[in-house]
């Protein structure tokens, strides 16, 4: 390469030599056509060398750029590797101490809402005499001289702004108490798993049996007031458990689960095997078997759904094996006032919820065949058909009657004895089977 640059150079300085004399002269002087020919292709192995060494350097950046790119790809794969394997390992050391630590850290979430429900109280207490202060000094300011007029306004601002920073807190303090409930549940759940359960039979003296071996699986800190609070609790289910409704004893009942909630049931009809012509202490304190046919007792539906805000549900099955299912809002009495059975109007009755909605409206006492408290006259539902009801006039419905095998006797007089549901298949067809249940209104449930 520097040879063919000195001769280039050389053949340079030979063109001004001869093309640019120092004496002038008249006569124009041209190269010779050999010197052109010698640089001409000295230019050209100029020419052929720079392009052959810009290839070169062309071909070792390519190199170079590819080594670059290999090794910016191999050191971001060992980046995400590292970062893999480090994610990996602390999940591990998450997943380890997490089994032992889920109840502690339950625990410790629950005090720390707690301390802070206390915190948000104490500052609504706080904003409550701030605000208390303020109204004093507003009326104190009303009952000055029109100059201060200013001053009242100023405070009028202070207390909507006051009021709307109390809205928010309550807002704060609901979410804080609804995250709390959900702990405890949480955590009475897990303490109702870890809690071995036990096995024992268990006899009512109200007359109630369970049939075989029902697992006790209640709450060691404190015992549900219904199915629906075992739900909430973890319980899914159905079964023979035992709960405890406020200023009550505890008691068994049968809880029949669904994906949506927990129901308890109050009355079951499905083969005949007990006798449902029971007078009014039977009906009082409930017969029966919970793993079969039974009544729960009007002392024990009162004290669950005394308070209002529950649904009946009613489960009905004819001989054809078709289904109906009815859902009344309710609240019953006590017995002073007979129990009461008072349907909580809610728009229409549909045709099938008529047969008690319509007059359960009003209120429908209890009655049985020793205590006769119907709305008939001179006559007794009880006596005059059988079981005891909240009979209105006799004729719409009664779920606790005779329980006659298909086909059913030809008597009519028989015929209205049995359990029937006037507005479905009719005062005289006896259905197979009736379940009444009961759960809180707060919740929905799929029929």
């Amino acid at each position: 390469m520097k040879t063919t640059l000195a001769t280039l150079t050389l053949c340079l300085v030979l063109i001004m030599a001869t093309g640019f004399p120092l004496e002038k002269e008249k006569r124009v002087q041209f190269a010779a056509w050999d010197d052109v020919n010698v640089i001409a292709h000295g230019l050209l192995q100029l020419g052929q060398g720079l392009k052959e060494h810009v290839d070169k350097t062309k071909v070792q950046m390519r190199d170079i750029f590819t080594k670059i790119k290999f090794y910016n790809r191999t050191v971001n794969e060992l980046g995400k590797e590292s970062q893999r394997l480090k994610a990996e390992g602390e999940a591990l050391k998450v997943r380890a101490r997490g089994l032992e630590d889920r109840e502690g850290q339950l625990l410790n979430v629950t005090a720390e809402l707690r301390e802070k429900t206390d915190e948000m109280r104490q500052e609504r207490t706080s904003v409550m005499d701030r605000l208390s202060r303020l109204e004093e000094r507003l009326e104190n300011s009303l009952q000055a001289d029109a100059k201060n007029a200013t001053e009242a306004h100023g405070i009028q601002m202070m207390l909507e702004a006051q009021n709307r920073r109390i809205d928010d807190l309550m807002a704060r303090m609901r979410l804080q108490q609804e995250k709390l409930d959900k702990q405890n549940v949480r955590i009475r759940t897990l303490q109702s798993q870890i809690q071995q359960s036990k096995q024992r039979s268990f006899s009512n003296a109200d007359g109630f049996t369970a049939s075989g071996s029902a697992e006790q699986r209640d709450s060691p800190v404190e015992m549900a007031s219904d199915c629906h609070e075992l739900f909430l609790r973890g319980e899914t289910t159905s079964g023979v458990y035992t709960i405890q409704p406020d200023n009550i004893e505890p008691f068994q009942v049968f809880c029949e689960m669904t994906a949506d909630g927990g129901w308890t049931v109050v009355q079951k009809r499905q083969d005949g095997s007990v006798d449902f012509d029971q007078l009014w202490s039977a009906y009082k304190k409930g017969f029966g078997n919970l793993n079969g046919e039974f009544w729960l007792g009007l002392e024990k539906i009162h004290a669950i759904a005394k308070n209002g805000g529950y649904i009946l549900k009613i489960k009905l099955s004819d001989w054809g094996n078709d289904l109906a299912s009815i859902r009344l809002p309710f609240q019953l009495g006590g017995e002073e006032t007979k129990y009461l059975l008072q349907i909580q109007e809610v728009g229409t009755f549909s045709p099938l919820e008529s047969a008690l909605g319509t007059d359960g409206v009003a209120g429908l006492p209890f009655s049985t065949s020793d205590q006769d408290n119907d709305h008939k006259k001179d006559t007794s539902c009880a006596k005059h058909l059988s079981g005891g009801w909240w009979f209105s006039n006799c004729g719409q419905s009664n779920l606790n009657g005779r329980f006659f095998q298909s086909p059913p006797p030809k008597q009519r007089h028989q015929r209205k004895q049995g359990i029937f549901w006037k507005t479905w298949r009719g005062r005289y067809y006896p259905l197979k089977s009736s379940t009444m249940m009961i759960a809180p209104a707060m919740a929905e449930y799929k029929s």
